[in-house]
């Protein structure tokens, strides 16, 4: 079962590059965050998850890591770091680290050492086949740059090699099982940077492709799975209450693989999806039907279908995480309006499982429209720095124009914490009322039941969270369920009234009845 005290927690992305820069070389360091720690509890966070902090040569904006234990000076030092773990845990505040296990830069000393001619310890810890020319027909490879005969496999980018956890049914000489010593000798490695990290003061990790260890692994990923188990026995066993959350999205496999939570990603087409941004088909904008598009034809059972299945799959072994964005998704800003945000966050907020919040979603940031920076492509546009005031660079750095790691949003109406702090019906207050009511209801927490009670099309969305009954309207038009519900109302947004054998909401309402 999880980590306990994931029960009450709401985290808080921070993509560190781009969050409070406070040295004016234009990029976000650890000194920012933890000059930032009393904002982001304020809010009612009370985790982080840092974006990719280790040394790299950023052709993926540090997903393409060069020594796993050394923390890139772009950001501060080793001993910053541990700093903010110690300043972040004294506000109660708990901090995972984002480990990437199914690759490395190649420019990492263990990929250098695997170029080589001579068979060393690192010979097979990368996938090489064993011929300068050899392909195979469902892994990329290159071949041409290493002076050993043989072309090595990669698990994403050009700049990123795969590490050999083996393959479940080997097929050529050259791939080993998961049990052969040398990919044995892989998952070892990762561990001791675990357990490095763990000891220095973190709290876990969120890890990047988590499926994606095994090759040729069976649709329900066996292999990796066995690979994530062996993981979680020696963190059961040596840092009990340390928290993984998996970038997966099946969650019926991951939580069942070790993960305390897995997320539940933006795919086109799935569930998540149809609630804030239901507007591309095959990488091609069509109608925008989102759920919380106050003036769409959006259906709350798009969503349904599929979480529920997974929900009650899962609910006794872990949590599905819910995200208002992360780094790799369009900022749900992008078509829904401040007052639509805050009906969706409400929503977010209030499910199960244990939530995320973006840094810059609490004040409904812009998606831009940016050329690509460091491997991000159309993902540049969410990974904007954050917008603290109408000061220069609006409150981010006091470096030049120039020398910002990205451009901020030059909007005059662009959205700043200063300001919105200042108004009482701000999209940032409606966020700290949100999370402040959910750490003090324990019905609303990650583990309290769930059940869906109105669905209908042409009525609210009514669900219970424990003893809690809550709705959601996010349309123009007002709307009834045909439902008896008693109580008091704790919470709302809009107007919500509670007839004997009825629940009305305007348009765009939210509410909680005790």
């Amino acid at each position: 079962m999880a980590a306990t005290w994931l029960k009450d927690t709401v985290f808080y992305e921070i993509y560190p590059q781009s969050f409070y820069d406070t040295n004016g070389d234009g990029i976000g360091d650890f000194n920012g965050i933890i000059e930032k720690l009393d904002y982001i509890k304020s809010l009612g966070c009370n985790a982080l998850w840092i974006n990719p902090c280790f040394d790299s040569p950023f052709a993926d904006a540090g997903y393409d890591v060069r020594d796993y234990k050394k923390v890139a000076p772009r950001y501060g030092c080793n001993n910053d770091l541990y700093r903010l773990f110690g300043e972040a845990h004294k506000r109660g505040i708990k901090v995972l680290l984002d480990l990437v296990p199914g690759h490395t830069s190649e420019e990492h000393e263990w990929f250098r050492q695997s170029q080589k001619a001579e068979k060393n310890e690192y010979s097979n810890r990368y996938i090489w086949s064993d011929f300068c020319f050899q392909r195979t027909a469902d892994l990329n490879y290159i071949g041409g740059e290493s002076e050993r005969s043989g072309t090595y496999a990669l698990n994403f980018f050009k700049c990123q090699p795969a590490l050999n956890y083996g393959f479940l049914n080997p097929e050529e000489p050259w791939q080993l099982p998961i049990d052969h010593p040398d990919c044995i000798a892989t998952r070892e490695a990762i561990k001791d940077v675990m357990r490095f990290w763990l000891d220095h003061g973190c709290d876990g990790f969120r890890v990047d492709m988590a499926g994606s260890l095994v090759k040729h692994d069976d649709e329900k990923q066996t292999g990796t799975s066995a690979v994530w188990l062996d993981i979680r026995k020696m963190l059961d066993e040596e840092y009990p209450e340390a928290a993984m959350v998996a970038e997966w999205s099946r969650p019926s496999i991951a939580l069942r693989a070790g993960y305390d939570m897995d997320f539940y990603l933006n795919h086109p087409g799935n569930g998540y999806s149809t609630l804030m941004r239901d507007y591309f088909v095959n990488d091609k904008e069509k109608e925008d039907n989102s759920f919380f598009k106050k003036d769409s034809d959006g259906d709350i059972n798009r969503f349904l279908d599929e979480y529920v299945k997974w929900y009650e799959d899962t609910k006794d072994i872990g949590y599905i995480s819910m995200l208002t964005c992360n780094h790799d998704t369009n900022r749900p800003r992008y078509t829904l309006e401040p007052d639509e945000l805050k009906i969706a966050y409400a929503f977010i907020f209030t499910m199960p499982g244990v939530p995320f919040l973006y840094y810059g979603d609490e004040i409904g940031m812009r998606y831009l429209e940016l050329p690509t920076k460091e491997g991000g492509y159309y993902r540049t546009g969410s990974r904007t720095p954050m917008q603290w005031n109408k000061g220069k660079n609006l409150g981010f750095s006091e470096g030049c124009k120039d020398s910002l790691y990205l451009p901020v949003d030059e909007a005059e109406d662009a959205p700043t914490v200063e300001e919105q702090e200042k108004d009482k019906d701000s999209l940032l207050n409606v966020v700290k009322e949100l999370l402040n009511l959910r750490h003090r209801e324990e019905d609303l927490q990650a583990d309290a039941d769930f059940k869906v009670l109105c669905a209908e099309k042409n009525a609210p969305f009514v669900y219970k969270r424990g003893s809690l009954t809550i709705a959601v309207n996010p349309s123009d038009k007002e709307k009834t369920a045909a439902l008896t519900v008693k109580g008091e109302k704790i919470y709302s947004l809009g107007n919500a009234e509670i007839g004997e054998d009825k629940l009305t909401l305007s348009s765009q309402s939210f509410v909680v009845i005790r």
